[in-house]
């Protein structure tokens, strides 16, 4: 930035020193306009969109900005996925138990929803177009559409159809497109992105590294992250079109540059590009009183005996609180209930500082989905090497001994009941963490670790529960969605379009359009996406 405001301060000199010499089109230029060559130079015109993605592909603010990323965040993911995933319940109560914790689907939430992961990241990309377009700038732009498409998946798992192929037209109204027509156009890019990035990432090189946050432009990091989100989305597909999730699933693990292997690969936010950003989750538990530890969570933490427990969540001396196997008691809040505010407030809180980062995709996932790939085609590897990578990547991640894991796979424990605050929920799953089994009992096994280490990520493990049918979840208290048909058993299988798609006639249209794309064509809590065909 301070590079723009010497060019700036330059051009305003001159202008003042050279006026009466100046011909018509230097009199009639604003000296303090940041022209496409100061843009160029000072790297701000591509960089600076591709910033305001990456703040948006999960809103991230720092101290500066207040509470304005935070309640994005809290609005859009964390009073949904991220309780819908069995990680969090909350103390908090809205509208008297009309809300999202008790599958009532409120429309400024759903709103928030779409246009967090979909709207806010819509300009910033349209920019990033026009300036590669401009001074053709591709691997910005290579760079602009994995960000892009890291957002917009959200969207489309959380919906349904969006508007993608014809995205950044000049139309009034841009038609949506089906979830495969979309999948098909994601992999496309994110294959054309990879193929753009690939030589900078094998020399060693950087792309916009002043303004990125995540990886300080490293190419190669950037390679890894679209070679594992290409992985991420065939697996979505591997039971609706196992074909398709097959070969792109090749495609991004026999890349040369390869998939996320260590930790250091990890996407996240944290400090970058000159800022420090605060963790959303850890200010909503500590500020609003949010954010408590889920009953589905102590079920296989404290079950399980997991030294993650500890690393996830602080330990509660509330009255009630559980003992567990470490020493210390905890109290989790039982999902979907219509207790009053600050019922829950000294129960367990995620252990979390302000400093914590946002995590976009960690190593430990790439791991589980080979593990998965590896199952349903052994030419991928070793399904039950690699899960057990997985769990030693999660456990590297969060700071406990690869020397632990032997013990852990080996101990032969399973998930426990849960009796807490008047509410009790059997044992979830007879499932135990070593590697036998059939294919759907191993199946089972990979989803909880990978549940397990995917934590605090809701969306994803949302999406991934949606799509296998696990982990087994504790089941609300209260369900205020069976007007809609919702049950306690399938939950919320994706959010239905906010309500002012279909104000205006042109609209109204495009929106039944939309709809007459999903697969049971009704715009319903209940209606199935494409890959969701299991549970």
């Amino acid at each position: 930035m301070k590079k723009i405001n010497q060019y700036k301060l330059l051009a305003g000199i001159c202008a003042l020193s050279f006026l009466s010499s100046c011909d018509y089109e230097d009199i009639n230029t604003n000296p303090y306009e940041m022209t496409d060559e100061m843009g160029k130079m000072d790297g701000i015109a591509m960089g600076g969109p591709i910033l305001s993605m990456e703040r948006h592909v999960v809103p991230v603010g720092t101290q500066a900005d207040g509470t304005k990323y935070i309640n994005e965040y809290q609005t859009a993911y964390h009073l949904s996925a991220d309780l819908w995933s069995g990680y969090f319940s909350e103390n908090n109560n809205w509208d008297s138990g009309n809300n999202h914790m008790t599958y009532f689907l409120k429309d400024a939430w759903v709103s928030s929803t779409y246009k967090n992961s979909y709207t806010n990241v819509f300009a910033p990309w349209k920019e990033a177009k026009i300036e590669s377009e401009k001074n053709g700038d591709t691997n910005g732009f290579a760079l602009a559409q994995i960000l892009k498409i890291s957002a917009w998946v959200k969207t489309l798992e959380t919906f349904g159809p969006i508007p993608y192929i014809h995205a950044g037209e000049m139309a009034l109204v841009i038609p949506f497109d089906s979830e495969e027509e979309v999948y098909d156009a994601m992999f496309s890019d994110l294959q054309n992105a990879i193929t753009t990035l690939t030589p900078l990432a094998e020399q060693g090189g950087t792309v916009v590294a002043d303004f990125d946050a995540v990886y300080a432009g490293s190419a190669n990091k950037w390679v890894k992250y679209a070679n594992s989100l290409m992985l991420r989305l065939a697996m979505r597909l591997r039971f609706v079109a196992p074909e398709k999730a097959k070969q792109w699933a090749q495609t991004a693990l026999e890349h040369s540059v390869g998939v996320m292997e260590v930790k250091d690969d990890e996407a996240q936010m944290s400090v970058g590009a000159g800022y420090t950003f605060v963790s959303n989750i850890a200010y909503l538990a500590a500020n609003y009183n949010e954010a408590r530890m889920c009953t589905s969570m102590y079920a296989y933490l404290a079950g399980y005996e997991d030294p993650r427990l500890s690393k996830y969540f602080s330990p509660s001396k509330t009255k009630g609180a559980l003992s567990a196997f470490d020493g210390e008691t905890y109290a989790p809040v039982p999902p979907g209930h219509v207790q009053g505010n600050d019922t829950y407030k000294e129960y367990s809180q995620p252990n979390m500082t302000s400093a914590t980062p946002n995590y976009w995709m960690r190593a430990s996932e790439v791991y589980f989905l080979r593990a998965e790939a590896a199952l349903a085609w052994p030419e991928f590897g070793d399904a039950e090497s690699l899960y057990k990578q997985g769990v030693q990547m999660s456990f590297e991640e969060n700071g406990l001994s690869a020397s632990e894991v032997d013990t852990y796979l080996a101990s032969g424990k399973k998930p426990v009941a849960v009796e807490i605050a008047g509410y009790s929920a059997p044992v979830p799953t007879q499932a135990t963490t070593e590697f036998s089994g059939n294919n759907e009992e191993k199946l089972e096994k990979i989803m909880i670790q990978k549940w397990i280490a995917l934590y605090p990520n809701g969306q994803e493990a949302w999406t991934e529960w949606r799509r296998t049918g696990y982990p087994k979840l504790n089941q609300v208290q209260i369900n205020n969605g069976a007007g809609q048909g919702i049950t306690k058993e399938k939950g919320i299988r994706r959010m239905v379009y906010p309500i002012s798609f279909s104000q205006s006639a042109e609209d109204k249209a495009n929106y039944d359009d939309a709809v007459s794309k999903l697969k049971d064509k009704m715009d319903k809590a209940t209606s199935r996406l494409w890959w969701d065909t299991r549970n």
